[in-house]
């Protein structure tokens, strides 16, 4: 699975003008499922995510995690982190889950990090979604795993 994480001061993603989901300050975390990839993989990443310590200290150093701050996970899926740009200029995306798999890790990586206490919303699988977000830093993390 690969995602990228966005540490935000605020999140929200939108279906036809209607927010779906929104966080306060925390993680956006755009979620990618790729071929062969297991639940075993997205409750990894989730917990990846959910520990990595890029969140201030009262010293202002990134030493803090999700679950040490108290943030909240805006999670939305993103099948385009699977692009292959090796070749021309379209970007291949056959690395991708299918989509009945990659609904299913979507939503597992989501359930993973509420299993770990973090406050959750999502997107919605296969909507073309607007995501707003203020990047806190910025800092941007890319995972795979």
């Amino acid at each position: 699975m690969r995602a990228l994480l966005q540490r935000v001061s605020e999140a929200s993603v939108s279906v036809a003008g209607e927010v779906v989901g929104q966080t306060g300050p925390g993680l956006l975390i755009l979620v990618c499922a790729m071929e062969g990839d297991t639940a075993k993989q997205a409750g990894a990443l989730a917990a990846k995510a959910a520990k990595l310590r890029i969140f201030r200290d009262e010293a202002g150093k990134m030493n803090r995690s999700l679950l040490d701050c108290g943030g909240g996970a805006l999670v939305v899926s993103q099948f385009t982190l699977a692009a292959d740009t090796s070749r021309g200029n379209r970007p291949g995306f056959s690395a991708a889950a299918r989509p009945e798999v990659g609904e299913a890790l979507y939503l597992a990586l989501a359930e993973a990090l509420r299993e770990l206490g973090v406050r959750v919303a999502t997107g919605r699988f296969g909507a073309d979604m607007a995501v707003a977000l203020v990047n806190d830093g910025p800092v941007t993390i890319w995972l795979e795993g």
